[in-house]
């Protein structure tokens, strides 16, 4: 099912999402997949539908940073890198804070999160608060960057939000904090320079 990205389209997809589904949907970086991130029988069907190690955490999209706070710690240096670059294309990994989260997703303390700046799954978000929000892809394959491709060439999913195509697509950067030290686990968008 394709779905525009109105009010109609993000009620419609929330409500799946509440019911156990899978949904695609653009993001300021590339499309992604997503659902309920204390579901576990919705996150196998990600990890299922692209092919995905179960080694290979999920990371997740919330729609601000208090609903950050809920699922996770902050350490100091995080914290300023949030406030600056949130939304945009930045994942921070922290400790994890929510153990049911914990326990579905598997993680070993750490979990990757962001906050997305593109309007339509902000609104998504602001309904759900908080989904898994890996890139909608076959594991190892590039992501979409336009919604009409990914309807052609990648299935399983429930909905596809349809936000068109993504300007200015790429990867989100990943970072970690050890210490006081910054590790940047992928370099994207927002280059290390940037972040020190």
């Amino acid at each position: 099912m394709i779905l525009q990205c109105n009010d109609n389209g993000i009620k419609d997809a929330y409500e799946i999402i509440q019911k156990g589904g899978v949904v695609a949907f653009p993001t300021d970086t590339v499309y992604g997949i997503g659902c309920d991130p204390r579901n576990k029988d919705a996150v196998n069907r990600i990890y299922k539908i692209k092919g995905r190690e179960k080694t290979k955490y999920l990371p997740v999209l919330a729609y601000s940073k208090r609903d950050i706070e809920d699922i996770a710690f902050f350490d100091k240096i995080s914290e300023k890198i949030a406030d600056k670059f949130w939304p945009g294309p930045v994942t921070l990994i922290l400790r994890v804070k929510d153990k049911k989260i914990e326990e579905t997703l598997d993680l070993k303390d750490k979990i990757a999160v962001r906050i997305p700046n593109h309007p339509c799954i902000l609104a998504l978000l602001e309904k759900c608060r908080v989904l898994i929000g890996t890139s909608a892809n076959f594991s190892g394959q590039s992501s979409f960057s336009d919604s009409s491709e990914l309807a052609e060439k990648f299935s399983g999913y429930d909905v596809l939000l349809d936000g068109g195509k993504i300007a200015d697509s790429c990867e989100s950067t990943i970072v970690e904090v050890i210490g006081n030290e910054l590790k940047i686990v992928r370099e994207g968008k927002i280059k290390s320079e940037s972040l020190a």
